[in-house]
C-alpha cells in the first residue's frame, strides 16, 4: 500500500501547488477577458481545494499519511509554481498544461489503486479525471 500512498501524495502535492498557482492567476490576470478569467480561476481554485481535501481524507482512510506542508508539496509535486507576470493566454495555456499533467498523474495513480484492489480510491480518481477533462475542454475553447 505504501507505493499507492506515495503516488497519492504526489497527486495531493500537485493539487496543492495548482491551488496556489490558480490563486496567482486569479489575482494577476489582466486584459480584455479579465472578468471571465478572474471568475474562472476562482472556480478552479475552489475545485482544487475540494479535491485536495477529498484526496487527503482518502489517504487517511486507507491508513496513509497525507503530506501537509508547502515544503513537502513542492518537493513531491510534478507541477511547477506560477511565474510572475504573464498574459491571459499564457495563464490559460499553463492552466491547460497543468490540468493535462494532473490527469496523466491521476490516471497512473488510479491504475495503482486498481492493482491494489482499492475500488473506492480508483473511483475517486476516475471522478477527478472526468471533472478535469471537462475543465481542459472549456479552457482550451477559451484559448481558441
Amino acid at each position: 500500500m505504501s507505493n499507492l500512498h506515495d503516488a497519492m501524495n504526489v497527486q495531493l502535492s500537485n493539487w496543492a501547488v495548482l491551488y496556489v498557482k490558480l490563486h496567482h492567476f486569479h489575482w494577476y490576470v489582466k486584459g480584455p477577458h479579465f472578468p471571465t478569467l478572474h471568475a474562472k480561476f476562482e472556480e478552479l481554485y475552489d475545485m482544487a481545494a475540494e479535491k485536495l481535501d477529498e484526496l487527503a481524507e482518502r489517504i487517511l482512510t486507507i491508513g496513509g499519511q497525507p503530506l501537509s506542508t508547502m515544503k513537502e508539496y513542492l518537493d513531491k509535486a510534478t507541477l511547477q509554481e506560477a511565474n510572475k507576470g504573464g498574459t491571459e493566454d499564457n495563464m490559460l495555456g499553463q492552466a491547460v498544461q497543468d490540468l493535462q499533467a494532473l490527469v496523466a498523474g491521476l490516471q497512473q495513480t488510479a491504475k495503482l489503486a486498481e492493482e491494489a484492489g482499492d475500488d473506492a480510491t480508483t473511483d475517486l480518481f476516475v471522478g477527478q479525471i472526468g471533472e478535469l477533462q471537462k475543465q481542459i475542454w472549456l479552457l482550451s475553447a477559451m484559448l481558441g
